[in-house]
């Protein structure tokens, strides 16, 4: 799979030569989408650009920090190197397609924690986040730090993230220290 410039403004330029538009249709947020853009477009730019779906999050286009994440079929996924034509037939849930109010027990969680500082990373992190308690539904904390590893927070609040998702477990922090 070709790399991408992190520059999205350079991006089309290169991708469209590539194959020109294709139609890819898949489940965005529960309802049914088709786009006509480049096969190797990455899926962040297609939610973002094409959809204008915003929540999620352009940080590094290397898959590295993980503000682009979303889930596909459940999977939390990287959005920046995914290809679109990777996700035809596929189920997308972005932090959009959590809740339409915030109501999602995550997202209440983060609120009760104050989590979010600057607030870049956490579409990302809560999308991580709730990835992790779909199969772990009480991690200690090496697994919320094993887990979310691949989550940067450029301000730091790794020991609210942790809390929020005890909290969002229904366990308190308290007693989730790892054996």
């Amino acid at each position: 799979m070709p790399r991408f410039p992190v520059n999205p403004g350079l991006l089309y330029d290169i991708a469209l030569p590539l194959g020109g538009p294709m139609a890819t249709t898949f489940t965005l947020n529960g309802k049914s989408q088709t786009v006509d853009v480049s096969p190797e477009m990455p899926l962040l730019w297609v939610l973002r650009d094409t959809l204008n779906m915003t929540g999620t999050k352009f940080g590094c286009g290397m898959a590295l920090c993980g503000a682009c994440t979303v889930h596909i079929n459940g999977e939390a996924t990287r959005s920046c190197i995914t290809p679109i034509s990777s996700v035809a037939g596929k189920k997308i849930t972005t932090i959009e397609g959590l809740s339409a109010n915030g109501t999602h027990p995550v997202q209440q969680a983060w609120i009760a924690e104050d989590v979010p500082q600057c607030g870049y990373c956490q579409s990302g992190q809560i999308m991580s986040a709730v990835a992790l308690l779909s199969k772990k539904p009480n991690p200690t904390d090496a697994e919320i730090d094993d887990f979310m590893s691949g989550n940067i927070c450029r301000c730091g609040t790794y020991q609210r993230i942790r809390k929020a998702i005890h909290r969002a477990a229904g366990k308190p922090a308290s007693q989730s220290k790892s054996a």
